[in-house]
């Protein structure tokens, strides 16, 4: 039995040695890409092409890996890939351990550094001020809806919005001890106590609650309690010390917030593209649908569409447009220019590879 265990093993690093030396050469390829690019002043990061190399390595998998853990290692390969081109810098709505955080982990990988922000506004202001190359904020949750800060910066901000990421949202009850019954407080952002409160109200019914700037916040505030607890998410546990009492304490399953990445350059088409637009109408009736009626008779395809109010103008409105395909298309920008004609304002904030909700 010791005989075959010790043939598995020798195969296994036969194998590994293998795996290194192809990674290197990989690494090689990399390396010379990065320099091609910078010769012709192309970004290091390509997002289109990112997606184009995770769906091949995705169609030639037969397993045993799951798909989500082949993704999650093409992930970091490609980091790597991108360090190894030219070390980039992300700024993100901190505080570490963020939701805002897990979603760049999870698109960008490990080999990056890494800038948290307090404010949404400190986020797009690092990148305008090219103190970081990318950013990365929240835009909307399936529950709660738009982020109100994001929409107005994007009136504003000279960048692009380079691609989106979907991160499921998934709360637990940590605290610094392991006993429920010993739960007094219970801190969060007001956001996460709400969509828990069905399950705080049949546990935790005469727990205090005490509201946080975010769930990383609360993790941190609980660090030295032992009668309170946070919600907050898994990660949050593994960068404070904190055990997880329980998990998956939301009430809605389909919770889910996209985020966007945000940059100074924009996108080549891929085939499979999203654009988002920002415009608006004049005050008067039927302004609105005279603007979309392009979008119908081009079979354009809108995603979605969302009122936000302007500030000097009471009760007028600008309106964000998500539709499917590039603003470089034929019948895209044939909308385009329609719309510019029926409007008063139109201000394309990017066309970017369609996002997926991340495992």
């Amino acid at each position: 039995m010791h005989e075959q265990l010790n043939h598995l093993r020798d195969s296994l690093l036969a194998l590994d040695t293998h795996i290194v030396k192809l990674l290197n050469e990989r690494a090689e390829i990399s390396i010379a890409i990065g320099t091609h690019k910078k010769s012709r002043g192309l970004p290091v990061y390509d997002p289109g092409r990112e997606n184009e190399v995770i769906s091949s390595v995705m169609e030639e998998n037969t397993g045993p890996l799951s798909p989500a853990s082949l993704r999650q290692i093409y992930r970091e390969i490609l980091s790597v890939s991108r360090a190894l081109q030219k070390p980039m810098n992300v700024a993100y709505l901190g505080p570490e351990a963020s939701f805002t955080h897990m979603a760049v982990q999870s698109h960008f990988g490990d080999s990056i550094e890494l800038s948290a922000q307090s404010t949404v506004h400190d986020v797009f202001e690092e990148v305008e001020k090219a103190r970081s190359a990318f950013g990365v904020v929240p835009v909307e949750n399936s529950l709660e809806g738009s982020v109100k800060q994001t929409l107005d910066k994007l009136v504003s901000t000279p960048l692009s919005i380079m691609g989106d990421i979907y991160l499921p949202i998934r709360h637990c009850l940590l605290s610094a001890q392991e006993k429920l019954e010993t739960v007094k407080r219970v801190h969060s952002h007001p956001q996460a106590l709400a969509q828990c409160g069905r399950w705080l109200r049949n546990n935790l019914p005469r727990a205090s609650l005490y509201e946080e700037e975010s769930t990383a916040a609360a993790a941190g505030r609980i660090l030295s309690d032992k009668e309170a607890a946070a919600i907050a998410s898994k990660t949050a546990a593994s960068i404070y010390g904190l055990t997880v009492i329980a998990e998956g304490i939301e009430e809605h399953p389909a919770n889910i917030t996209r985020f966007l990445i945000i940059g100074n350059s924009g996108n080549q088409p891929t085939g499979r593209d999203k654009t988002s637009i920002v415009f608006g109408v004049r005050h008067k009736p039927g302004a609105l649908l005279r603007a979309l009626a392009p979008f119908s008779r081009r079979n354009v395809n809108l995603t979605k569409i969302v009122s936000h109010p302007l500030r000097d103008r009471i009760w007028e409105y600008l309106f964000f447009v998500d539709f499917e395909g590039h603003a470089a298309g034929k019948d895209e920008a044939a909308c385009l220019k329609q719309l510019e004609e029926a409007g008063t304002f139109v201000k394309i904030l990017g066309s970017y590879p369609m996002g997926e909700i991340q495992p």
